[in-house]
C-alpha cells in the first residue's frame, strides 16, 4: 500500500494566524481520521519559537550576570539579521537528527516545520534560500492567511504575561507587530504558480488556508471542513510532483 501521509508540512502564516491551533486541532483528531481527511498520522513539531525563546531567557539570565547578551537586544531585537537565518539552520539541524537516529522515520512520522516569517527580516524568499534540499523535497507547504489587523487583533488576546514562552499563548507587543509582521512576502514569494513556489530547483507545493473569518480559535467543525479541503488539494499536488 502507498504512503498515505506527507512527510513535512511547512506551517506558516503571520503571529496568531491560527498555526498552533491547527497544530492543536491535528493533535486531537483520532489518528485514522488525521489520515483520512488530513494525509498526516503521527507528527513531530519543529517550531522556531521555543529556540528563540531560549534565546531571550538565557540573554536576561547574561544581563543579570553582567555578561553580554548574545543574541537579542535589552528591548527584545534580534542584534543582527543574521539571527533568522540561524533559526532555519537550527531547523535543517533539528530535521537532519531526527532522520539520522530513524532511517525509517518518515515510515512513522510527518516533520511539521513552524515558523513565521515578516518581510522586515528578509522574508519567506530569504529563508527558504536557507532550508536544505533534504527538506525541500519532501515538504509540502500550508500558509494560513489573515490580514495584518487579524494577526494583531488575536496576538493581543492570546498574550498571557503569566506565560510568554507558551506555544498557545506567547505574544508580541504592537510595537514589534507592526515593526516585524505588517508586511509578509509571501505573495511575492508564491507568484509564479498557483500550486508550486520553486526553490533551489526544487518544487514545492503550497496550498493557503484563509483565515480572515477565525474558524481556528474554535476548533470545531468549520475548522475540520476547511483544513480538509486544503489538504486534499495539497495532497493531490504533493504526490503528483
Amino acid at each position: 500500500m502507498k504512503k498515505q501521509t506527507f512527510d513535512i508540512l511547512m506551517l506558516h502564516g503571520r503571529p496568531a494566524a491560527g498555526k498552533s491551533e491547527i497544530i492543536d486541532y491535528l493533535k486531537k483528531t483520532p489518528a485514522p481520521q488525521r489520515v483520512h481527511r488530513f494525509h498526516i498520522d503521527r507528527f513531530e513539531e519543529i517550531d522556531d519559537f521555543p529556540m528563540l525563546w531560549t534565546w531571550f531567557e538565557e540573554d536576561d539570565i547574561l544581563e543579570k550576570m553582567g555578561k553580554p547578551r548574545l543574541h537579542t537586544t535589552p528591548d527584545g531585537y534580534f542584534i543582527d539579521y543574521y539571527m533568522w537565518d540561524l533559526l532555519v539552520e537550527r531547523i535543517n539541524l533539528e530535521y537532519k537528527k531526527r532522520i539520522r537516529d530513524m532511517a525509517d522515520y518518515h515510515d512513522f512520522y510527518t516533520a511539521i516545520i513552524e515558523f513565521s516569517r515578516g518581510s522586515e527580516h528578509g522574508g519567506y524568499a530569504y529563508a527558504y534560500k536557507h532550508l536544505s534540499e533534504e527538506i525541500l523535497r519532501k515538504a509540502a507547504i500550508l500558509f494560513i492567511d489573515v490580514s495584518f489587523e487579524e494577526s494583531l487583533r488575536k496576538n493581543r488576546r492570546r498574550f498571557n504575561p503569566d506565560r510568554p514562552d507558551s506555544i498557545l499563548e506567547h505574544g508580541l507587543d504592537d510595537e514589534k507587530m507592526h515593526a516585524l509582521y505588517r508586511e509578509v512576502d509571501w505573495k511575492e514569494f508564491t507568484a509564479g504558480d498557483a500550486e508550486f513556489v520553486e526553490v533551489k530547483g526544487i518544487r514545492v507545493p503550497f496550498v493557503v488556508f484563509p483565515n480572515d473569518d477565525d474558524v481556528t480559535t474554535a476548533r470545531g467543525d468549520e475548522l475540520g471542513e476547511r483544513l480538509d479541503g486544503c489538504m486534499t488539494r495539497l495532497w493531490k499536488n504533493y504526490i503528483a510532483r
